[in-house]
């Protein structure tokens, strides 16, 4: 029997990439869907037939009822946020009990964690990173320090172990001088405890494998972007988990030889959310403009995101170190209206330039090729045909300078503005 393989699905550059509404929309090829990294710090907004669902922590295939969707133990979980998640996915009428499998490896984001965030994140002052103030980086330190709590803990000894960290982030807290009261938080949490002992939670590495092994698909869907990778993006205004598409074989537990495609999520233009270097935002009208028609508003904190226009420089080094197969170009209807655009083709600083990533990105300014705009409404259209060669010169030009086939392009929010080339 031939083995199946797993394709990855996976933001490039600082995430709100569009990949909720990619995964939806490729999940009928594939028998099953799984999250490998994050946890409720992602914001996945799908729209389809009118209706909006935005995704945290459950995989974007759940809205097809033929599908297996995993969280696998790379993911850090929140039981109370997922309980919220699920439930009014089952409002909609969306059965997950039997579809959604949770790792047992998976790590639980503690009420305390989410305290911790926001100490940490206090105490940095004007060096804030920007977080979500969701807990996520304080869980992964336990995750690294040996000391988390896991999924599989809920279902034998719980109680004592739910204490022992508890009590030792309480010291931790004491230790910084930082009051908090978490007693009505910590009742939604451990109801949302007694909530996920419902659903399917099993050693997911194997389940998969065995998928594989019986010659199904995976698509394996990325949350941030790599440029917020704790190796290899913007550090330390990073997320804390692997986001690239290395993190698909240690978040699933499977093996490199596993990996077919690779498919790269990019906007027409740029975003970031949070503080960290970016050397393509705008602060003038241009960049006002982006961010009202292309609504960046973050789908989990409803922060301003930071526009800019398209960054090669960021694109072709997350092309790299992902070995992207396939690039998928979203939002190109934001610009629209614009007579010009603007790519950024090298940065510069103290009188160096470069085409290669820096080490640190902080005080590169960003060097600018100009091309004609196309000035034509995107949107109704659905086949490529259809575009303007003005946009259509705009892809070649992205393609030709990116080395990578741009397969995909999306002219709208709704599932069937997906044009595939």
């Amino acid at each position: 029997m031939t083995k199946g393989k797993v394709d990855a699905l996976l933001g490039i550059v600082f995430g709100d990439e569009g990949k909720g509404k990619v995964v939806d929309y490729f999940t009928p090829r594939y028998d099953v869907v799984a999250r490998f990294a994050g946890g409720p710090n992602a914001g996945h907004t799908i729209i389809f037939e009118g209706k909006k669902f935005v995704l945290r922590s459950i995989p974007s295939g759940i809205f097809d009822e033929g599908k297996i969707n995993i969280i696998g133990n790379g993911c850090v979980i929140a039981p109370d946020l997922f309980m919220a998640e699920a439930r009014e996915l089952e409002n909609a009428g969306y059965q997950l009990t039997e579809r959604l499998h949770i790792s047992r490896r998976a790590h639980l984001i503690l009420p305390t964690h989410r305290v911790l965030d926001r100490a940490y994140e206090a105490a940095k002052g004007k060096n804030k990173v920007g977080t979500t103030g969701k807990g996520i980086g304080p869980t992964y330190s336990d995750k690294a320090a040996r000391v988390g709590l896991r999924v599989g803990d809920i279902m034998e000894n719980f109680e004592a172990k739910y204490q022992a960290l508890k009590a030792r982030h309480a010291q931790l807290l004491s230790d910084m001088g930082f009051e908090y009261d978490i007693t009505e938080e910590e009742k939604l949490w451990l109801e949302g405890v007694d909530y996920m002992r419902k659903f399917h939670l099993t050693d997911t590495e194997i389940e998969i494998n065995r998928y594989l092994a019986e010659g199904k698909s995976v698509l394996a869907e990325g949350a941030q972007g790599s440029l917020l990778d704790i190796d290899h993006g913007t550090y330390p205004f990073v997320s804390s988990s692997s986001t690239t598409s290395g993190g698909v074989c240690t978040g699933l537990g499977i093996a490199p030889n596993t990996i077919g495609r690779i498919f790269g999520i990019f906007k027409a233009y740029s975003t970031r959310v949070g503080s960290g270097p970016f050397p393509v935002e705008l602060f003038d009208e241009t960049g006002d403009t982006i961010r009202h028609i292309g609504n960046e508003y973050g789908a989990v904190t409803g922060r301003n995101r930071r526009c800019g226009w398209v960054d090669l420089v960021a694109l072709k080094y997350a092309i790299m170190i992902n070995g992207v197969t396939d690039l998928v170009m979203m939002k190109g209807d934001v610009l629209d209206g614009f007579s010009t655009i603007k790519v950024c083709t090298a940065y510069t600083k103290d009188g160096v330039t470069t085409t290669e990533m820096p080490y640190d990105t902080e005080g590169w300014e960003a060097v600018y090729e100009e091309i004609p705009g196309w000035n034509t409404p995107l949107t109704e259209m659905r086949t490529y045909d259809e575009l303007p060669q003005a946009f259509k010169d705009y892809v070649a030009y992205l393609e030709r300078e990116l080395s990578t086939p741009i397969s995909i392009v999306s002219v709208g929010p709704d599932r069937d503005a997906t044009i595939i080339r």
